[in-house]
């Protein structure tokens, strides 16, 4: 059976009635008379020469050969339903898988999608968050946006911007922080990078303490526990603008230190596709346009 013979609407027809068990309920569905329904499967039937259905006094039964067939109908109408889902505009939508650092992902990226959407709206993006871990092969990801030094093997990177670390803390609990020292006191909540306080309490020109807070995987949660009053976060304030506006969140000194920063990263081995480009080339417009730099405050920052 060639391709440009395949009897479409006679499989329609089969899935139907195979998934209503009926040919009177297929032919309602479908909008013909339950004869055409009939006579579609019947014709069917008699150009694989087996039987799929086994006509019963109530209704029907699937066959072995129609068990064998059903999966196989529905996944190829499942796929040529999706493909003609994705067209807007006369072009088909591309799918773009993206894996994301939960606190970028919060604090930077979703207040700035509309925008992606409304210039890019041939991208079906879809948003995969993470903590910085991420397989981009095993995944099934096109690209990831990732907190670091660049380097991750197999893959190339495009830089975005630097995120600063600032303690950041409630309201509760900076009011008892009169300057960088007296967070020996404090419960000092930790993120996997175990150099980050060391490093900022040397930027502040201070010895680091014993630090033995909590350890954390996602600096947003992270950074939800110091609003609950649990201790002093270390953590990018421009991820947090909204937090600070709104007084949930307080930034007590200004000394900052930085990790890294934020990259576009994708797979070496994979070229990128027109909807990776648009987005890598979206980022680095808005980052530029933003112009994060060490001295911008979170508000100004959110407020563009």
């Amino acid at each position: 059976m060639s391709r440009a013979q395949l009897p479409l609407n006679a499989l329609r027809a089969f899935e139907a009635s195979a998934r209503h068990l009926s040919f009177t309920r297929a032919a309602i569905e479908l909008c013909v008379t339950q004869a055409a329904v009939s006579h579609q499967v019947k014709g069917l039937e008699a150009r694989l020469g087996a039987p799929l259905f086994r006509r019963l006094p109530r209704g029907l039964a699937l066959t072995d050969e129609g068990l064998a067939l059903l999966p196989s109908v529905r996944e190829s109408f499942d796929v040529l339903g999706d493909v003609l889902a994705r067209f807007e505009g006369g072009r088909v939508m591309e799918v773009l898988s993206v894996g994301v650092v939960g606190t970028f992902a919060v604090g930077w990226l979703l207040p700035r999608l509309p925008r992606f959407r409304a210039a890019h709206p041939f991208v079906d993006l879809r948003l995969f968050t993470n903590n910085n871990r991420t397989d981009l092969a095993g995944e099934g990801l096109d690209c990831a946006v990732r907190f670091g030094d660049g380097a991750w093997h197999g893959t190339e990177a495009a830089p975005l911007f630097e995120a600063p670390m600032s303690p950041l803390c409630a309201p509760a609990i900076a009011e008892r922080l009169e300057e960088p020292a007296t967070l020996f006191r404090e419960t000092l909540l930790r993120s996997y990078r175990a150099a980050d306080w060391p490093d900022w309490f040397a930027a502040a020109g201070l010895s680091p303490p014993p630090i033995r807070g909590p350890v954390f995987d996602s600096s947003w949660v992270m950074v939800e526990a110091a609003m609950q009053g649990m201790g002093v976060a270390l953590a990018p304030p421009m991820m947090f603008a909204r937090d600070l506006q709104q007084g949930r969140l307080v930034r007590p000194f200004a000394a900052e230190v930085s990790a890294g920063r934020y990259w576009l990263t994708w797979l070496k081995s994979k070229a990128p596709s027109p909807a990776l480009r648009a987005f890598q080339d979206w980022l680095s417009e808005v980052a530029n346009e933003e112009n994060f730099s060490r001295n911008q405050s979170p508000a100004a920052a959110l407020a563009r």
